[in-house]
């Protein structure tokens, strides 16, 4: 499928290059530019002259913001009743994409400068080699939207230390290149200026060899200063219970991090706990992505997906109403009917219970 420019694609010496091409819309990954990713790591696969895969952003001011989330506003505005979910077919084959690149053969080398959210974290943090920036902002910010953390984030923030993934997933925070490095979500930390170099030489020289020449220790993080109440706090089992000690153990930012969590959609938060939870006992990446699948499918039928989209980029009021309204009013069956089977028309990967080693 042709991407119309919005992905650009080159090989040089050793190193097949990838350029996400919409910095006008951050590049916000379409359903084309994710076949045209899927595309190029295709024919780098088998192709010996090829040993390292970069992925890049075009403009200054990130990799990638997401999906997207205009489109699949006006999917979920028009139901179901509309006949096929463009939206459904777009998370599978981005959902795949998410797991070929985990399993790549090749060094896969994400620069995940400026911002870096949602689809743009399944794009790079399932790679091999994670480089983030003193610029970098990684955030899965989805219960913002009424949705639900996707491109396998549940699996990634299920494996951070402690209650930082849980965090982080329920309240959207971005994070610096510290705390990325920190919650597993990204390997190391280079100077944004030096990312053209680096660049540059991994079209000549292997990447442990480049790796030497510019890695840098990170700026401090905040997160590790706040381990103490984020671990407490959000592992009670629930999300009510999670806000009451926040508000109750007495930390500042603990109170701030509540607020944040009561203008959030009660039942994606209570969903993107239940799928955490869960993804901690599904094993590979696979398993949580087809469970991923489920619940965006079915998110795609909730009110809270269109009305928080309208609300944060349509209309940008930032006044979402949310059905229901209250943590409350959302029971657990409202819970268990996004992670209902889907029948013939569930996302089914093949996994292997270990990654696979790539030497560099």
């Amino acid at each position: 499928m042709s991407t119309n420019g919005q992905v650009l694609v080159r090989a040089e010496g050793r190193a097949g290059y990838v350029t996400l091409n919409r910095p006008e819309a951050l590049n916000a990954l379409t359903h084309a530019m994710v076949l045209g990713i899927d595309g190029a790591l295709t024919a780098w696969e088998d192709d010996p002259a090829v040993e390292t895969v970069v992925l890049a952003g075009a403009g200054e001011r990130g990799l990638c913001a997401g999906g997207d989330i205009r489109a699949i506003y006006e999917d979920a505005r028009a139901g179901a009743a509309s006949g096929p979910r463009a939206s459904a077919d777009f998370w599978r084959d981005e959902y795949r994409l998410n797991a070929r690149i985990a399993r790549y053969p090749k060094t896969y080398v994400a620069l995940m400068d400026g911002i870096v959210m949602g689809g743009g974290v399944g794009v790079s943090a399932h790679g091999r080699v994670r480089i983030v920036t003193e610029r970098s902002k990684v955030a899965m910010p989805e219960t913002g939207i009424g949705f639900v953390p996707d491109v396998g984030g549940t699996y990634l923030l299920s494996l951070a230390p402690g209650e930082l993934g849980t965090h982080l997933a329920l309240t959207g925070t971005p994070v610096g290149a510290a705390d990325a490095l920190l919650c597993g979500l990204a390997d190391h930390f280079v100077p944004s200026e030096r990312l053209p170099g680096l660049s540059a030489e991994l079209a000549h020289s292997p990447v442990h060899e480049v790796l030497e020449r510019y890695v840098e220790p990170a700026p401090g993080g905040e997160l590790h200063t706040h381990r103490e109440w984020i671990d407490h706090c959000y592992a009670a089992e629930t999300v009510e219970e999670v806000v009451e000690r926040l508000l109750a153990c007495g930390a500042p930012a603990a109170k701030e991090a509540a607020a944040v969590l009561l203008a959030k959609s009660p039942t994606a938060l209570k969903v993107t706990l239940a799928a955490l939870r869960r993804a901690r006992e599904l094993g590979p990446l696979e398993r949580v992505l087809e469970q991923e699948y489920r619940i965006s499918c079915a998110a795609l039928d909730t009110p809270d997906l269109a009305e928080g989209i309208r609300a944060q980029v349509i209309d940008k009021d930032r006044s979402p109403r949310w059905t229901p309204s209250a943590l409350a009013e959302v029971g657990a069956d409202d819970v268990e009917r996004f992670f209902a089977p889907l029948g013939a028309r569930e996302l089914r990967l093949a996994a292997t219970d270990f990654p696979q080693e790539v030497p560099w």
